[in-house]
């Protein structure tokens, strides 16, 4: 990686958490790597009322606290480009402040007009800051590049998020527009695609003749902590698939891109999502299951339910656990069913994309089990992110029991090379404007339209079940019955990669 463009990166938000906790330690790491530019300079903005002088102390300390880098001898020399402005987002008048502020500031560290602004905010200020910096011209590009970088979530549902696309594309250019979704930024995300198009023996596989069905998991095992009023907002759906987990199986089944521009890679990924097969609203019983965790007690300790978590309404039917079987209606994947599910208070953290290969058609070695061989691909995004391959080989002794057996590969083996965090790479990616990694209008709209019916009928159809699962349990147990090959069933992953993935206790 090189550095890139002399700019002033902005950041909305500046007194909340996941500046002091992400942003800000990604970017001290990447000018520790002198992987910014030698003219940079940062301005914190939010309502808080700050001086510089407090606003730096505040983030040496989350540098200090929260570091991505071992090296923290630059830190005072990277908090010397660090300065604060406080404005009140719904006052228009204050961002001729913020604009007379940037142009000191270009004008002390002669840096051009590229600036970057990054929203770490409420999503309720989407649509609003963006409209006032370009009331006062801060969108404009004759001086220099500007970028406006865009949390999750992006709109509460389809509608809104039409609403927010309109008021977002009025005043700036699709291709300022960059959503930052963190999953992308793994590693091991990106390593999908090089898995997929560098290797001769898994390209010719990667198709409906070979591939019985898709499974893509993110299971967290901590509850909604003290984030129950957000949540009730969210859930499952909105919190994980919607955003994160569709990106994440656009990119495993995506078509091979004509290069690696931005451009080529993302049209691909949208060819997938205009590929999904409608989810009809008598389907959605069928089709998707959602839960929600009860009470437990795991390792003698008391784990509270859903509806007594803090912020929570008593009678709340929000799932915590969403499972949805979809298919994507093109050559290469014609039939084959991909699953999804998310879900808290499950029994580990964990996130990974199973390849489930069909079994050989003839049982030579079957053992009474059609499936005691069976292939699988796994993709470990987190955490012990790597690559494991499990296929059947003889049990030493007589006759030709078969047994299941792991070739694996660890990102942490390679102890030579830093793995930086998602943030440090999509903040980098940012910078060079490279926008291969973040989701692209439309993408986020064609999502929006796949879950909109599953998304009314659990707001609106009393008769769709919402499932009670134990704390640290693999979620409803009618979530199996999404699985159409009766001989194979979700993966249970382990805590570590190298695990044999059936079920174990953690």
């Amino acid at each position: 990686m090189k550095s890139n463009d002399n700019h002033i990166y902005v950041i909305f938000g500046a007194s909340g958490d996941l500046t002091k906790r992400k942003l800000v330690p990604a970017l001290y790491s990447l000018f520790v790597q002198n992987l910014l530019p030698e003219k940079f300079t940062l301005l914190g903005v939010s309502r808080s009322q700050f001086s510089d002088a407090e606003f730096k102390i505040a983030m040496e300390s989350a540098i200090s606290e929260f570091k991505e880098i071992d090296d923290t001898t630059r830190i005072p020399e990277f908090i010397a480009k660090i300065h604060y402005q406080s404005i009140g987002f719904d006052d228009v008048s204050t961002y001729l402040l913020l604009k007379q502020r940037l142009e000191a500031l270009r004008v002390e560290n002669e840096i051009s007009g590229n600036t970057v602004f990054y929203m770490s905010t409420p999503p309720s200020l989407y649509g609003i800051i963006p409209q006032h910096l370009a009331s006062v011209g801060l969108n404009a590009q004759d001086d220099g590049w500007k970028r406006l970088i865009i949390e999750k979530p992006f709109g509460y549902d389809l509608e809104s998020a039409l609403i927010l696309k309109d008021q977002l594309l009025k005043d700036w250019q699709e291709e300022q527009l960059f959503r930052i979704d963190h999953y992308l930024g793994k590693e091991t995300v990106q390593n999908l695609m090089v898995t997929r198009f560098s290797n001769g023996i898994f390209e010719p596989l990667w198709n409906r003749n070979y591939i019985d069905h898709v499974e893509i998991t993110s299971a967290e095992s901590i509850g909604v902590e003290k984030r129950g009023g957000y949540y009730e907002s969210s859930g499952a759906l909105r919190d994980m698939v919607q955003n994160h987990l569709l990106q994440v199986a656009a990119i495993t089944a995506m078509e091979s891109p004509s290069s690696l521009e931005p451009v080529a890679i993302r049209n691909e990924i949208l060819k997938v999502f205009q590929s999904l097969r409608p989810i009809k609203r008598e389907d959605v019983k069928t089709n998707a299951i959602r839960g929600q965790y009860l009470s437990s007690t795991i390792k003698d300790e008391h784990i509270a339910g859903y509806r007594e978590e803090e912020g929570v309404h008593p009678e709340s039917v929000t799932e915590t656990y969403a499972a949805i079987k979809f298919y994507i209606d093109n050559w290469r994947w014609g039939g084959v069913p991909f699953y999804i599910r998310s879900g808290k208070r499950l029994p580990t953290r964990v996130t990974e994309v199973v390849i489930h290969f069909k079994p050989t058609p003839h049982f030579l070695f079957s053992s009474g089990s059609v499936c005691s061989s069976c292939n699988q691909l796994v993709i470990r995004i987190q955490p012990d992110e790597g690559v494991l391959l499990k296929f059947g080989m003889k049990t030493p002794g007589a006759g030709f029991d078969v047994q299941n057996v792991n070739m694996d590969f660890h990102y942490s083996d390679l102890s030579h090379q830093r793995m930086p965090s998602a943030y440090e790479r999509l903040i980098y990616d940012s910078m060079k404007g490279d926008a291969t990694l973040f989701a692209r209008t439309q993408e986020v709209i064609e999502a929006w339209k796949f879950l909109a019916p599953v998304i009314d009928c659990w707001k609106n159809d009393r008769e769709v079940p919402l499932y009670g699962y134990p704390a640290g349990s693999w979620g409803p147990e009618s979530a199996d019955d999404l699985i159409e090959n009766k001989e194979m069933t979700w993966r249970y992953p382990c805590k570590n990669l190298s695990d044999d993935g059936i079920y174990c206790e953690l």
